[in-house]
């Protein structure tokens, strides 16, 4: 599943989400296969996921930003909604590359 920003996003509303728990998953393929793996909750169950991932930075930063978007005008239950999620980043050439999600440090790993 994608949770690539969408053109329709630009109609709703942007919110936070609260990520509990992150981390890289390194496939053992040549060259390496990386995911990033978030758990947490999203602030309703109305709320969608979405992630953006940048491509790496001159530092070989790889910029993540996860958020929500929702509709304001649904009604919704105000209760936490848990997520667990893989988020496929791709192949990378080689190097040495970190991946930072919402500002914090994930983790690095080198293809």
């Amino acid at each position: 599943m994608s949770f690539a920003p969408l053109p329709s996003d630009a109609s709703l509303e942007r919110g936070n989400i609260f990520i509990e728990e992150s981390g890289l998953l390194i496939r053992e393929s040549f060259p390496p296969q990386i995911a990033l793996a978030i758990s947490g909750n999203l602030p309703t169950g109305c709320h969608q996921l979405r992630v953006n991932v940048g491509a790496p930075d001159a530092e070989n930063k790889i910029q993540v930003e996860a958020y929500t978007v929702t509709d304001s005008n649904m009604l919704c239950a105000q209760v936490l909604q848990a997520f667990s999620e893989i988020i496929e980043l791709g192949m990378f050439p080689t190097g040495h590359f970190a991946v930072w999600l919402n500002g914090a440090l994930v983790g690095e790993f080198d293809s």
